[in-house]
């Protein structure tokens, strides 16, 4: 099996963090499994920093510094050659960036509205469309 190009939002991020055994605690595991190839970019990681530190979300340093160290050594880095303006939110054109360097299958977030469904050839989708699509025994 090909493996499978895929970029996450923070916010799949930042939801694994506060309740690992949900949907997008999976979804981080099977992204970071696989045939799964993670892909992140400087920009990405700077923003996965900055939001899991943010007060509000209480995430314990320790847990904040195992996931980022997991990433960083399962992930793919990409440097984006150009910069894109696409998303309704301005900060999250970096995503998009990344996954245009990495030719991503898809782009998965749960924010879909801010993010074109497409984007050459990757899709946008939410976390349950992508554990239906490679692991569709865990959504019934």
């Amino acid at each position: 099996m090909l493996p499978l190009r895929l970029v996450i939002d923070t916010n799949i991020l930042v939801s694994a963090a506060i309740k690992p055994a949900g949907l997008q605690g999976t979804v981080l595991l099977l992204a970071l499994t696989r045939p799964a190839r993670l892909y992140v970019s400087p920009p990405i990681l700077h923003e996965y920093r900055e939001v899991l530190a943010r007060p509000e979300l209480r995430i314990p340093k320790g847990l904040r510094i195992q996931l980022l160290q997991l990433i960083r050594n399962r992930s793919r880095s990409v440097a984006p050659k150009r910069r894109l303006d696409v998303t309704l939110d301005p900060d999250d054109n970096i995503f998009v960036e990344c996954a245009d360097a990495a030719r991503a299958d898809y782009l998965v977030t749960g924010n879909q509205k801010h993010y074109p469904r497409f984007w050459k050839n990757t899709k946008t989708i939410t976390p349950r469309e992508f554990l239906e699509l490679v692991a569709p025994h865990l959504t019934d």
